[in-house]
């Protein structure tokens, strides 16, 4: 069942980057694999720690784009294996995630078949700015 979107509204002018992002969490929140968990660190620090075992660090790719954290896996398959039950996925994805503005990732960590991507958000700097008077007339 498709929901109209509210930014279809002909009151709302000048949201489609809104709407953009919307349906990019909509399709990201669809994925289903590889499975993740996202750990709030303090501070506003933030690890998504995503299932990859049997993947090597060659075979995986992070990107960001557009405030948009792609994280991919591509196997090449070595041959034909002879299986009499295959349990562990052996399939390429691609998961996404949307970042919120002034995060930034700080690194990625692949160790015991676990990718870890740290994400971080720095305290925003104030910036005081003066404003000079002038005089008329």
């Amino acid at each position: 069942m498709n929901r109209p979107i509210v930014f279809d509204s002909p009151f709302l002018l000048g949201f489609d980057h809104t709407r953009s992002l919307i349906e990019r969490v909509a399709k990201a929140a669809a994925e289903s694999y590889p499975p993740y968990n996202v750990e709030d660190r303090g501070d506003g620090a933030l690890r998504i720690t995503l299932a990859v075992a049997g993947f090597t660090p060659d075979q995986l790719h992070v990107t960001v784009e557009d405030r948009q954290l792609t994280i991919a896996g591509k196997r090449e398959s070595a041959g034909e294996e002879a299986y009499l039950h295959r349990g562990i996925a052996a399939r390429g994805f691609v998961r996404s995630f949307v970042l919120a503005d002034g995060m930034t990732v700080e690194g990625a960590l692949l160790e015991h078949g676990l990718l870890h991507i740290d994400l971080i958000r720095p305290e925003p700097e104030r910036l005081v700015q003066r404003i000079p008077i002038r005089t008329g007339g």
